[in-house]
């Protein structure tokens, strides 16, 4: 499963991301038909909470409405209506850009804390950004942990 998240979900793209879906980001100004031509070009189910949406004929099998409210219950709704398993891959793709992570090199060691093993460490080949797993991948992970249980 591949997604295109309007620009209002922007944490939740960060999520789906964090799960390992390939999940792009709607950019300002982009118009819902653009937005819609271009998850079906590049087969991503196009998720928004805009009810005007559906207004479009292309929306027609590639827009999923969510419903209005916090992370929690956006992540419920994805569980329940597109099949979302929360624990997908998580962590191997950027929070920022979605790129694949790869393992970090020598060249990283020296942006990572004391107590992380390189060999614990990722990077983003396309921005740079190194990840391993310190209070916030915990923080999000057992969000991701949650979401994934019967109650979600």
């Amino acid at each position: 499963m591949k997604f295109l998240c309007d620009e209002m979900l922007g944490r939740l793209a960060r999520y789906l991301r964090a799960a390992g879906y390939d999940t792009a980001l709607a950019e300002n100004g982009e118009t819902d038909a653009a937005l819609l031509r271009r998850a079906h070009d590049e087969g991503r189910r196009f998720l928004t909470c805009d009810r005007l949406v559906f207004e479009h004929k292309a929306a027609q099998g590639v827009a999923l409405l969510l419903p209005a409210g916090d992370l929690d219950i956006l992540a419920k709704a994805l569980r329940e209506r597109a099949g979302v398993d929360w624990l997908h891959r998580p962590f191997t793709r950027c929070l920022v850009d979605n790129a694949v992570l790869a393992a970090a090199g020598g060249e990283h060691a020296e942006r990572l804390p004391g107590n992380v093993p390189l060999r614990q460490a990722l990077h983003c080949p396309q921005c740079g950004r190194v990840y391993w797993a310190g209070s916030h991948h915990r923080r999000m992970r057992a969000r991701l942990l949650r979401w994934a249980g019967p109650s979600g």
